[in-house]
């Protein structure tokens, strides 16, 4: 790795338990979608997520979403309300069935869904389609836990199961249990940027054993008990493989430590960032405990920053900010809506430094893909996601870098 420090990587166990376990699946040749390192891994998160959940390892968090989403009966012509300030693999899985993501404005303090516009969104769907929503789905948007009694509570009221995407908040509590056990299903996402990894990965959390069964039927082909091959309904490949688990199963050793780590961090920025100088930290709430997967922070709109003028002046070609993979260059520098100048001249003044970072994630009802789906928006999100920007804040970033990357936001406003 170079002296550039990323926005969030997981980091392996000192003791280098990923590499036993893996050897393991080389050694006894279980390197399929199944075998002992799938069904301990499954364990060790069914003992870390506790209340008496069942866990089933897919190939990643958006497999888990698809999954949910299916077992709780959604199907094509369906709407599903989405939480709109997200990334979108918490959306898209909706779309794969056919079924119409209806997006939902937030609340300005964790940032998460609006509980006062869930209940008028599900209302004015009923009004207007003569059906319920099929589903929920809440993020815990960096890790921030949300206000999951009142969300909760509106979701027993119309009697519409409620999906947690806690791909982000593994580990985050909110009144002390943990994140994604409160509603049918729970979403866990093990991406190479997450809280653990197993290179790429996922998880469901089930309410019992059934669930969990029929998660794993769907999650290998969906095939009928004959002796050959029988399929009476369209299956999915979204096992883990035994080699990743391998990972995962080292990865749960230092998961306590890594959230540790990320609270430690964020520390460091509450202290630095309390307005004062243009730049506000974003916290946690009293009942609350977030794992800060990525410390957030929000620009003032009246701070200026060197370098603004230039911001936008130039096309992208990259991905920008922890992303990886293709993404496709338009040749365009502006969108209908963008972080303000600002914002992008820290990005870029961090960057130049050596330090990645990124705005926050674009609301759903803003991306043009998804501009034919209803949405009930108060300004909220798309406020936060002009001012907004996200640090590095994984468990590879050493105390001097915070205080690098502090000096730098510092010495960059005007």
């Amino acid at each position: 790795m170079s002296n550039r420090i990323y926005l969030c990587l997981a980091h392996m166990s000192d003791e280098g338990m990923e590499q036993k376990y893996v050897k393991e699946a080389f050694d006894t040749n279980w390197v399929v979608p199944l075998g002992p390192n799938v069904n301990g891994f499954e364990s060790d998160l069914e003992a870390f997520v506790e209340q008496d959940k069942r866990v089933v390892a897919l190939s990643s968090g958006t497999a888990a979403v698809h999954l949910a989403l299916l077992a709780c009966g959604v199907e094509s012509g369906d709407e599903v309300i989405c939480q709109s300030f997200t990334f979108c693999a918490s959306a898209n899985p909706v779309t794969y069935i056919g079924a119409t993501p209806v997006f939902v404005d937030s609340e300005k303090d964790t940032w998460n869904m609006d509980p006062e516009l869930l209940k008028e969104a599900i209302e004015d769907r009923m009004a207007k389609t003569g059906r319920k929503p099929k589903a929920i789905v809440v993020v815990y948007l960096y890790g921030m836990p949300a206000h999951i009694d009142e969300i909760l509570a509106i979701a027993n009221r119309y009697d519409i199961p409620l999906i947690e995407d806690a791909a982000e908040g593994m580990g985050s509590l909110y009144k002390g249990q943990v994140c994604g056990t409160y509603g049918k299903y729970g979403v866990l996402s093990f991406n190479g940027n997450k809280m653990i990894t197993t290179s790429g990965g996922g998880a469901l959390i089930c309410p019992d054993e059934d669930a969990k069964n029929k998660v794993m039927w769907y999650a290998t082909q969906a095939r009928e008990a004959f002796p050959y091959y029988q399929h009476e309904a369209i299956g999915y490949n979204y096992r883990l493989s035994n080699v990743c688990a391998g990972i995962g199963r080292g990865q749960m050793t230092v998961l306590n430590d890594h959230i540790h780590r990320h609270r430690e961090i964020a520390a460091m920025y509450r202290e630095a960032f309390n307005g004062d100088c243009g730049v506000t930290f974003h916290d946690e709430l009293e009942g609350m405990t977030s794992n800060f997967w990525l410390s957030t922070v929000l620009l003032d709109e009246k701070l200026h920053v060197r370098g603004e003028e230039n911001a936008y002046k130039a096309a992208v070609k990259g991905a920008v900010g922890g992303a990886a993979g293709v993404v496709h260059a338009t040749g365009e520098s502006h969108t209908a809506c963008e972080p303000l100048p600002q914002v992008e001249a820290m990005r870029m003044a961090l960057d130049k430094e050596g330090i990645e970072s990124r705005p926050l994630w674009k609301p759903m009802h803003l991306q043009p893909v998804f501009s034919s789906s209803p949405a009930y928006v108060n300004g909220v999100s798309e406020s936060l996601f002009k001012r907004g920007l996200c640090l590095p804040s994984g468990p590879c970033v050493s105390d001097d870098d915070v205080r690098r990357i502090i000096a730098t936001i510092k010495t960059n406003i005007l």
